[in-house]
């Protein structure tokens, strides 16, 4: 049996193909390597796993995630493959693959990742060829999730957002300056907590702040990090996530006033992952 999983910061999904090449969809947390270690990882996947998964059955294991581009980072979530996978051979990828090769297969050109956090690359029809780095949700990730839950919740402790949006955010959260601050400096994950706000404007678009604050965001990622490729102009926008998936009219209005032909758009990757490998490039191993 073998497993093809695509982690990202929030939530991992994953898709085993059995003996008989049945497909089996199951998701998990994410499992960024930059916020969880090696024991960490072991004890969800051992608690979240679906229980008549047969682990000791899996003879390959193909898992792309996010923050697993430096060989210490990639280590941290293999050697938990390898302990709960015990007869598998493992291979760890960076998530910014998985999108480009569930986007354009095997085909060339520029993908991107807008969803907790944000990334974008230039892709040569297997491998990455090209990336800018997005350097992450403290200096970076223009677009992503955490860079408008970011905004969102600045202007909310500020009290500038619009009259009526001030107390929706207050009734749905329930959340004080003080809690905010917690969430972001004394617990896990601040990044998620950020991002988890997007969805508020996506609930409350009626608001013209939504959109405003939306569009703004993915202006500085075409801005920062897009417009940086060389004759980027020459490629189609292709991405993967929730925020891009979401908000994929603005997005394209975006695009378009950078004059970039906007091409394909998914929520997830998983599908169009598992059909690379099981169809375009079945023999290859991260």
């Amino acid at each position: 049996m073998v497993i093809i999983a695509d982690g990202g910061s929030t939530k991992t999904s994953w898709c085993l193909i059995t003996d008989s090449n049945t497909k089996v969809y199951f998701n998990t947390e994410g499992y960024n390597p930059y916020f969880s270690d090696t024991p960490t990882i072991i004890a969800s996947l051992q608690k979240n796993l679906p229980e008549n998964l047969r682990k000791d059955a899996v003879t390959e294991v193909n898992y792309y995630g996010a923050g697993c581009s430096a060989p210490e980072k990639i280590e941290i979530v293999a050697a938990a493959m390898r302990a709960v996978f015990t007869n598998a051979n493992v291979y760890v990828g960076h998530d910014l693959l998985a999108a480009a090769r569930a986007l354009l297969g095997v085909e060339p050109g520029f993908a991107a990742i807008l969803g907790t956090g944000a990334n974008t690359c230039l892709y040569d029809g297997k491998n990455v060829t090209l990336n800018i780095d997005s350097l992450g949700y403290f200096l970076g990730d223009e677009g992503s999730g955490s860079h408008i839950g970011k905004r969102l919740v600045r202007d909310y402790m500020r009290g500038y957002l619009p009259e009526g949006m001030q107390k929706i955010f207050k009734d749905t959260y329930e959340l004080t300056n003080e809690d905010i601050f917690d969430n972001l400096y004394n617990k896990p994950l601040p990044n998620r907590f950020l991002a988890s706000f997007s969805k508020f404007l996506y609930e409350n678009n009626n608001f013209s702040y939504s959109r405003e604050v939306v569009k703004e965001s993915f202006d500085a990622f075409f801005k920062n990090l897009v417009c940086h490729y060389p004759n980027y102009e020459q490629y189609s926008l292709n991405c993967v996530g929730s925020v891009a998936y979401n908000f994929r009219d603005v997005l394209e209005e975006v695009s378009n006033e950078h004059n970039m032909a906007f091409g394909k758009i998914i929520r997830s990757p998983i599908d169009d992952l598992v059909y690379y490998h099981s169809v375009l490039a079945p023999q290859t191993l991260i």
